[in-house]
């Protein structure tokens, strides 16, 4: 074997072990462990971490049989808790959290970990749009990225793609702000690009789940607004509430003006609408500074802990 090639194979061994692979996962007994054996074969120097959710079948079985090191949740606490669960117990630099139901190539970790190696603090497996389950959940998903995009100024490829790599100790930093729900890529994404951590994207292909998903789209669908709301609060409250507050005002001016050169007298409901432009834009402020104050200590407290910053 030439110097060059074993050059190769000593960074590729060093990748490795600066790697954890975490796998949330509930209920899905079918294919954890033939992922978990894949991911074993292509990384045998990696952390692999399945935290099991609480699981009514066999799932923990077969991870650890698989070769997985396992974290059982005493009760279903949701997927987002088990990303946290996951991080916590990760030791290596970089974390890469794909989902447990067979949708993620794990032949596209390494382009994730080499765009880590990059500069880049979060990056994301943004799916194609011929690779989502349904319609309806492609155009929600699509109406989420236009949003984000617009209310970041940056452009979002894929907000809530669950396939990522991000560096342990950045994401730390923001785990108080993840949500126990499926939300939490949504909340994550948003929180990186607030503090001005880099976040790349990688073009992937998903496949089609095995198993049942464990998402409703009735109760995940109500969800949807809630989402909005977080991507809202979470970056930049004035983004929102400045355009409605001016909106509003606009609309009082135009509802005054017209009523006084019919009438010669100040109207009610232009006086409602110079209230509410008011309370909107005081209710952005109060949400900026709460937001600044949220990052602010979290950083802060991200340092007395000793993380890395």
């Amino acid at each position: 074997m030439d110097e060059k090639a074993m050059l190769g194979e000593k960074n590729i061994g060093q990748r490795q072990s600066n790697l954890s692979i975490v796998l949330p996962a509930y209920n899905e007994e079918e294919i954890i462990g033939k992922i978990v054996q894949r991911l074993r074969t292509e990384y045998p120097e990696t952390e692999i971490i399945v935290v099991d959710d609480n699981s009514k079948d066999d799932t923990a079985a077969m991870a650890e049989r698989a070769g997985a090191r396992v974290i059982r949740h005493l009760y279903n606490m949701g997927n987002g808790a088990a990303i946290k669960t996951g991080a916590r117990h990760a030791t290596r630099e970089t974390v890469v959290f794909m989902d447990a139901d067979g949708q993620h190539d794990d032949r596209d970790i390494h382009r994730l970990v080499d765009k880590v190696e990059e500069g880049y603090d979060l990056v994301i497996g943004a799916r194609s749009a011929d690779t989502h389950a349904s319609l309806f959940r492609g155009l929600g998903n699509k109406l989420l990225n236009i949003f984000a995009s617009v209310m970041t100024g940056h452009r979002i490829l894929d907000l809530t793609s669950g396939f990522r790599a991000v560096r342990r100790g950045p994401f730390l930093e923001f785990l108080y702000l993840l949500p126990n729900g499926f939300s939490y890529p949504t909340t994550s994404t948003m929180a990186f690009l607030r503090s001005g951590h880099p976040v790349g994207y990688v073009p992937i292909k998903a496949r089609k789940r095995v198993g049942k998903s464990k998402i409703n789209l009735v109760r995940d669908g109500m969800r949807f607004l809630v989402i909005v709301m977080r991507i809202t609060t979470l970056f930049s409250p004035m983004r929102l509430f400045l355009p409605l507050g001016l909106l509003f005002f606009s609309l009082g001016l135009g509802r005054y003006l017209y009523f006084y050169v019919q009438t010669g007298q100040f109207s009610n409901m232009a006086g409602v609408l110079f209230v509410t432009s008011v309370l909107i834009f005081l209710i952005g402020l109060i949400s900026e500074q709460i937001t600044a104050l949220h990052y602010g200590l979290s950083r802060l407290q991200s340092r007395k802990q000793g993380d890395p910053p």
